[in-house]
């Protein structure tokens, strides 16, 4: 009897059947993978993080209880590329040994942040301000250039960013230790430094900062604002 048993050309004929099936099963496959390897290149490309811009900095912040031998000091040894202050957010935080604490946060242009009274007139100014590389115009004192203020520059290899608190011009007159009676302690005047007046030191650190004494640990922290990234971060000893 032959029931049953499948005849040469039934073979062939359902082979002949399953192997275009396969083929195109391989090609959708094959296709699939490539779509997916293409769509997953392309969403990385479109998706490349910004690296922030790197840099060499050195910070100095000093108290000795006068106007005189106090300031804020940031020193830029190098970096990978300009970097405009207007980009970059300053942080600082600290806690003094008598229990004092404070945080800041300065981010310019802003003429708000730093403002010294003298005399019968207001010299606005943000704090810090730029001095070297990467700032057009600048003077020590007196009327400050807008050049000079924070945000308004940018940082290079050499550029100086310094802040100090405010000293009257004579003995006994308004500002931070203007007599060996006075040392870390505001006075004011009312026609040089009232309670109102903030000057570049209060700006970084605080209306407070001169609780700080030598050995106290501030962070300094330096944010590229497009980024998010940090190009600065280091604990600073105040010195005396």
């Amino acid at each position: 009897m032959t029931e049953g048993k499948m005849t040469k050309n039934q073979h062939n004929k359902n082979d002949s059947a399953v192997s275009p099936v396969v083929g195109v099963m391989l090609m959708l496959v094959v296709t699939i993978i490539i779509a997916a390897v293409v769509s997953a290149y392309a969403g990385g490309l479109g998706k490349t993080e910004q690296k922030p811009p790197t840099a060499s900095i050195e910070c100095h912040i000093t108290n000795d209880g006068t106007w005189g031998g106090s300031g804020f000091d940031i020193i830029v040894l190098s970096v990978s590329e300009a970097i405009s202050t207007k980009d970059l957010k300053l942080v600082t935080s600290w806690k003094a040994s008598d229990g004092t604490t404070n945080s800041t946060t300065l981010t310019g242009p802003n003429l708000t942040a730093g403002n010294t009274k003298t005399g019968a007139g207001a010299k606005n100014y943000h704090s810090p301000l730029g001095f070297g590389p990467g700032v057009n115009r600048s003077v020590m004192s007196g009327a400050f250039y807008p050049d000079q203020m924070y945000g308004n520059y940018s940082l290079m290899a050499g550029t100086r960013l310094h802040s100090s608190p405010y000293g009257g011009i004579t003995d006994g007159s308004g500002g931070y230790g203007t007599s060996p009676s006075t040392r870390y302690t505001y006075t004011t005047d009312a026609t040089t430094f009232t309670t109102t007046d903030i000057d570049g030191m209060m700006a970084i650190l605080g209306s407070n900062w001169y609780h700080l004494r030598p050995g106290d640990i501030v962070n300094i922290k330096l944010v590229h604002i497009p980024t998010g990234k940090l190009v600065f971060d280091k604990k600073v000893a105040v010195e005396g």
